[in-house]
């Protein structure tokens, strides 16, 4: 019973603490998570830390009955190789079978896997909602077939209407909000929301959220796939150029700040830019003052948590959230706490 003490305790502590702090200051309708320790979703790249799982990798443990699956629309990039880190540490806490799959975005690919977990007699299935209309349908499968269901990342504004018993992540709206007041007191006019998928909800949420309460101009487009660098910068410049009025750049996620710094290069302007999400060069460019600050999710938080809490609702019928989601979200990284972020990056936990 020790074990299922400990982690009882864990996740006490951290529901606790995203239900009571606040995010940096900001005036949000929601709690968050402070700017030194926290907030899609939904990014990837080319620099992922070195510990990373592959698609459908079963973390071997030993002396449980129950196996667990955690299924998600990532990739191997820069966010969702943490997700994965933080998943297979989970399941050694636990000492259980959990099956990670990420499909890359094909929603097609994610509904069939969650189908299959559904048909080996998973104990507890997670699953991220980045795209409802192409896995909703299997997810109904996994309530009916009496199966916990458990949302993380995106699908804070559908775990319910599944059935889901919570949902780990941050709400993309509020993420959004505080963005956008960064950027009046940043003194942007015209901001371009520069997103990273087209059919992920979660990202048109943020640009929705920076809308809500920036005081200028937003310009929302879909500007390439992390996967395609280059079209994601000459897109940008591309947008740069048609439109001189806008002098800010919001990507939604963790490679897109990067390339609209180079695409204001090419484009021979100076911006501010802000982006969500974490990676090792993105805190450089924090650090050297090229990038305003990111918007943070603590994305080990949204793996973790879902396999610690399947795990308690098989073996101790506990649930938690009391039908809330459990908020990882938002917080702040800037030039004040850059190098203290960049460390965990480093680690592969953040």
């Amino acid at each position: 019973m020790s074990r299922l003490l400990k982690l009882l305790a864990v996740v006490l502590a951290i529901t606790l603490v995203a239900a009571s702090c606040g995010d940096d200051g900001d005036d949000a309708p929601e709690p968050a998570a402070p700017a030194e320790a926290p907030a899609e979703a939904a990014p990837a790249d080319d620099e992922a830390p070195a510990t990373t799982a592959a698609a459908d990798d079963v973390v071997e443990t030993q002396g449980c009955d129950h196996t667990f699956h955690v299924i998600t629309h990532g990739d191997s990039g820069v966010f969702w190789s943490v997700v994965e880190v933080a998943v297979a540490d989970a399941a050694a806490a636990i000492g259980c079978d959990v099956v990670y799959f990420g499909s890359n975005n094909d929603a097609l690919a994610q509904a069939q896997e969650i189908e299959a977990a559904v048909a080996s007699g998973s104990s507890g299935i997670a699953i991220s909602l980045a795209d409802p209309a192409g896995v909703s349908d299997a997810a109904a499968g996994v309530v009916a077939a009496g199966i916990p269901l458990y949302t993380l990342n995106s699908g804070v504004n559908n775990y319910k209407d599944l059935g889901a018993v919570t949902h780990v992540g941050q709400t993309e709206v509020v993420a959004g909000n505080g963005a956008g007041e960064r950027f009046n007191a940043l003194g942007a006019t015209h901001i371009l929301c520069a997103r990273q998928e087209q059919s992920n909800v979660a990202l048109e949420e943020r640009c929705e959220g920076l809308a809500a309460t920036f005081n200028g101009d937003v310009t929302s487009e879909f500007v390439g796939l992390d996967a395609n660098p280059d079209e994601q910068q000459n897109s940008i410049a591309a947008i740069l150029q048609a439109d001189p009025s806008i002098d800010g750049v919001l990507g939604v996620g963790p490679n897109l700040p990067l390339r609209a710094l180079a695409a204001g290069e090419q484009a021979g302007r100076d911006l501010v830019i802000g982006g969500f999400d974490l990676s090792g060069d993105l805190i450089d460019a924090i650090e050297a003052g090229d990038v305003a600050f990111t918007v943070d999710q603590q994305q080990y938080l949204q793996g973790y948590l879902p396999v610690v809490l399947m795990y308690l609702q098989a073996t101790n019928q506990n649930t938690a959230g009391g039908g809330l989601p459990i908020l990882t979200g938002p917080g702040f990284v800037d030039t004040a706490n850059a190098s203290v972020v960049k460390a965990l990056v480093q680690q592969g936990t953040r």
